[in-house]
C-alpha cells in the first residue's frame, strides 16, 4: 500500500480548503432549518407559519438557473471564483445578524424576505464554493476531499444548532444572530487565504447544450418510463425522513424541553449519529452494493420514525430524547449515504455535472414545499399522529424500489468518483 499516496492526498492545503468551504457553506443553511424555527417558536409565532417557512428553500432548488452567470462574469476584486465568495459571505454575514434586530411577532413578513435573502445569497455561495472545490481538486482527490467537505458541513450545524440555542437562554436574540453572524468572518478571511484557480477559457453556453441535452441523454438512455420512475422515486426516497424532522426544534419545545437541553442533546445527538451513519453506510456498500443498500436503509430510515411517535407519548426525559434522535439520524445518515451514490450512478459520465446538480434540485422540492404543510398538519393532527403520517408517506418510496433499484440486481458506484 503506497502510504505516501494517501498522505499526500489527505495532509494537503486543498483537504484545508473542503474543511473551511464545507463549514462555510453549511452554516448559513442551517440558521435557517435550525436557528430560525426555534427562534420564532420561542417568540410565539405558530407552527403554521413556521411550516412555511420552509418555502424559502426555493433558491436552493432553482440555483442551477442562474449558475451559469457566475462562471461567465466576474467581479473587480479577487477573480472570478473569489470574488464571488466574497460577496456572497458579506452578504450572509449582514442578512444573518440583521435577522436578530426584527420583532417576528409584528413583522413576520420581513422576517421571511430576509431569511429568503439569506436562502439566495447561500444558495449563490454553494454554486461557487462547489465549483472552485472541482478546480482545485485533482481527480484522485475528489472522493476524499468531498467527503471531508460534507463533515465540515455537517459540523457547521453546532453554531446555529447548539451553540446558538445555549446562548439564546441568557442573551438577547440580537445578540444571537450577531455572534452566529460573526462566523462568517472565518469563512471571508479564508477568502482571502484561497488562491484563484488557474483561469479557464469560458465559452459561451447555449440552452441546448446547457439544459436540453443532459434531460435528452438521461430519458434516451432509460427510456421515458424508466426515467419517470426514477425521478419519482428521487422525489419519494426520503419525503417521510424530511417531513419526521422539519419541525424538529418546534417538536422539542413543545414537548417541554428547554433550549440548553435542545442545544446540548437534542443537536449533538443528531449530529454525530448522521456523521457515524455516512461513513459506515460508505463502508457498508461496499459490501452490500447501492441497491440493497437503499432497501436496508430505506426499512432503517421508516422505523426510526415512530420513535419520535413514542417519544411524543412520554414525559421530558434527555435519556430518551437522545436515543430516539440518535437512532432517527442513524438512519438519515445511513440512507443519505445510499440515496446520494445512487444519484451519482445514475448521471451519465458525459452530463454528471448537470444531471447530478438537476437530481439533487428535484430531491430537494418535497423538503421545501412538502414540509411548507407540516406545521398546517401537526396543528391539525397532533404530534403522535403527524409521526404515524411520516412513516407511512414514507412507504411509497420503499415500493419504488422494486423498479428502480431490486435487491438480486447487482450495482457499482459508476460515475459516484466525482459526486459527494
Amino acid at each position: 500500500m503506497d502510504w505516501a499516496f494517501y498522505r499526500r492526498s489527505i495532509f494537503n492545503r486543498r483537504m484545508l480548503v473542503c474543511v473551511a468551504t464545507g463549514f462555510a457553506s453549511g452554516m448559513p443553511l442551517y440558521v435557517l432549518i435550525q436557528l430560525v424555527p426555534a427562534w420564532l417558536r420561542t417568540e410565539g409565532v405558530g407552527l403554521a407559519e413556521i411550516g412555511l417557512f420552509a418555502l424559502i428553500g426555493f433558491p436552493y432548488t432553482w440555483k442551477f438557473l442562474w449558475a451559469p452567470l457566475l462562471d461567465r462574469y466576474s467581479l473587480p476584486l479577487l477573480g472570478r471564483r473569489r470574488g464571488w465568495m466574497l460577496a456572497t459571505q458579506v452578504s450572509l454575514l449582514a442578512s444573518i445578524a440583521a435577522l436578530g434586530f426584527i420583532d417576528p411577532k409584528s413583522s413576520l413578513m420581513l422576517v421571511a424576505t430576509l431569511s429568503a435573502l439569506v436562502a439566495f445569497f447561500s444558495a449563490t455561495q454553494d454554486i461557487v464554493l462547489d465549483a472552485f472545490r472541482r478546480e482545485i481538486l485533482p481527480d484522485a482527490e475528489l472522493g476524499i476531499g468531498l467527503s471531508i467537505n460534507v463533515q465540515a458541513y455537517r459540523l457547521s450545524s453546532l453554531v446555529p444548532g447548539s451553540l446558538a440555542l445555549i446562548l439564546a437562554d441568557h442573551l438577547a436574540w440580537s445578540w444571537v444572530f450577531s455572534i452566529v453572524a460573526g462566523f462568517m468572518l472565518a469563512a471571508i478571511a479564508a477568502t482571502f487565504w484561497f488562491v484563484e484557480p488557474k483561469q479557464l477559457e469560458l465559452r459561451q453556453r447555449t440552452f441546448f447544450s446547457s439544459v436540453v441535452a443532459p434531460f435528452q441523454e438521461f430519458i434516451g438512455r432509460k427510456g421515458l418510463l424508466g426515467a419517470a420512475l426514477l425521478l419519482l422515486f428521487m422525489l419519494l426516497y426520503k419525503l417521510g425522513d424530511n417531513m419526521a424532522t422539519a419541525l424538529s426544534s418546534p417538536f422539542y419545545i413543545d414537548l417541554g424541553y428547554s433550549l440548553s437541553d435542545i442545544g446540548l442533546v437534542a443537536k449533538n445527538a443528531a449530529l454525530w449519529p448522521a456523521i457515524v451513519g455516512g461513513l459506515l453506510g460508505g463502508l457498508l456498500m461496499l459490501r452490500w452494493g447501492i441497491n440493497r443498500a437503499l432497501w436496508i436503509f430505506g426499512v432503517v430510515q421508516l422505523t426510526t420514525i415512530f420513535g419520535f411517535a413514542w417519544l411524543a407519548l412520554q414525559e421530558p426525559n434527555n435519556t430518551y430524547l437522545a436515543l430516539v434522535i440518535a437512532a432517527e439520524y442513524l438512519g438519515v445518515g445511513l440512507g443519505t449515504a445510499a440515496f446520494t451514490a445512487f444519484q451519482a450512478r445514475e448521471t451519465s459520465p458525459l452530463f454528471a455535472a448537470t444531471q447530478l446538480a438537476l437530481f439533487t434540485a428535484l430531491a430537494s422540492i418535497p423538503r421545501t414545499f412538502v414540509n411548507a404543510s407540516t406545521g398546517w398538519l401537526v396543528e391539525l393532527l397532533g404530534w403522535y399522529p403527524f409521526f404515524l403520517l411520516c412513516a407511512l408517506v414514507a412507504i411509497p418510496g420503499m415500493l419504488l424500489l422494486f423498479l428502480v433499484a431490486p435487491w438480486g440486481e447487482s450495482s457499482e458506484l459508476k460515475g459516484a468518483t466525482n459526486s459527494v
